[in-house]
This record gives C-alpha cells, sequence and structure tokens, in this order.
C-alpha cells in the first residue's frame, strides 16, 4: 500500500471515531486527512487555528482558492454558515475547552500517552505552534503518525524521547498499521491495518502492547 493510500486509511479510521455535533480541530500533515473522510450522515465543525470555524473537505484540483488554506498552508473549502475571525479568538475557543476532538501528527508517542511532535534535537524548528494549547485545551486527543520512521524504526515507544508536546494527553492512536487505545497497563490494540499483520506489528511496535485474542481490522 502506498503512502497516500496509507494517509486515506489512517483519516478514514479517526474519522469512524466522530460523533455527530462534533467540534474538532486537525493539526498539520496526516490529521487533515480527517477532513475528507467524514462519514455520510455524521455533522461536525472543523476549526483550523488560523481563523476559520466551519473547514470542508480539500478542494478538487484546478479550484483552489488562493485566500483559503488552513493552519499548515494547504488549500481548503469552506462549509456552509462557516465564521472567520482573529487568532485570539481561535485560541479561546482551544484554550476555553470548546473542542470536543483534537488531531495532531507526531514524531512519536508512547505508551503512556505522551506525545513528542514540535522539534527534533539540532534541526532547525518553526516553533511549538498551537499544539500544546490543543493538548491541554480539547476534550479527547487523538494521535495520527506512520508507525515507523523511514529507517523501519519505531515511533511508538515506551518512552518518548525528543522534546515532550504533552505529558499522559492522549487518549488515542492510529497509525497506518494499528489502532490503539491508551490505557494505564500499556496500548490497548483494538485493530490492525488491512495491510500488514499482527506479527509484524508486534516487531515494529517498542511499546507494550495489550492484544484481544481476535483484534479486528480496518481499512
Amino acid at each position: 500500500m502506498d503512502k497516500i493510500k496509507k494517509i486515506e486509511m489512517i483519516g478514514r479510521r479517526i474519522a469512524r471515531e466522530l460523533g455527530n455535533g462534533d467540534f474538532i480541530n486537525l493539526g498539520i500533515g496526516i490529521p487533515t486527512e480527517v477532513a475528507n473522510q467524514i462519514p455520510e450522515g455524521i455533522k461536525v465543525t472543523i476549526q483550523t487555528e488560523n481563523g476559520l470555524l466551519g473547514l470542508g473537505p480539500a478542494p478538487e484540483k484546478g479550484k483552489e482558492h488562493k485566500d483559503l488554506i488552513n493552519a499548515s498552508g494547504s488549500y481548503i473549502t469552506e462549509q456552509p454558515g462557516c465564521s472567520y475571525f482573529d487568532t485570539a479568538t481561535s485560541f479561546a475557543i482551544i484554550r476555553g475547552g470548546h473542542l470536543d476532538m483534537t488531531v495532531l501528527g507526531a514524531l512519536e508517542v508512547d505508551q503512556e500517552g505522551s506525545i513528542a511532535n514540535w522539534m527534533v534535537p539540532g534541526k532547525l524548528s518553526p516553533g511549538i505552534g498551537g499544539a500544546m494549547d490543543l493538548l491541554t485545551g480539547a476534550k479527547s486527543v487523538v494521535a495520527a503518525l506512520f508507525h515507523t520512521d523511514k529507517d523501519g524504526n519505531s515511533k511508538i515507544l515506551k518512552k518518548c524521547r525528543l522534546p515532550l508536546t504533552g505529558y499522559k494527553k492522549i487518549s488515542i492512536i492510529v497509525t497506518d498499521m494499528a489502532f490503539m487505545v491508551v490505557t494505564p497497563q500499556g496500548l490497548l490494540l483494538k485493530e490492525i491495518a488491512c495491510w500488514t499483520t499482527l506479527e509484524e506489528v508486534k516487531r515494529v511496535t517498542e511499546a507494550d502492547l495489550l492484544i484481544p485474542d481476535t483484534p479486528g481490522c480496518f481499512y
């Protein structure tokens, strides 16, 4: 399965966790795919921290509007009834506890529910951005990432090694290989991706996994 298909699969699986009427925020990178995968019959309101409430799916190629972008600079569409506001209002929504869920990309996550997603020591970083506020303000936090790095090393760890963005803030982790829920005993492996196997997921996961007799499968 190629990279684009894996991102679509991650977005589709996370979208199944949305409740009708939810207010959500999607972080930079993989999380933006969730907006393209909202299930039929589910109505959610998506916020982008650069000042829009009512974000829609990505525009069709050739129909992009140069003034409509999300926080990562990608082109977006508007939903009917959307509203625009300044950064202060946007972060008042985030910090005020008004978001039901945020979906964040990650460099690493661990079995305690901590996340590192803002810098690699020794490399140029644009700053921590709004992730720290989202981790504190949202009622539920989902991490969306690839299971391994480009060298095949696990990004699902016993304990994060990179500087933390948030400590014990994540409740769900969705990768291109697995759907996991953070528990005090470790990561509960609820589902594996259709293209891989349980043995392979175990091989590339450093964190402690709690494995049901028959974990489900997602596509």
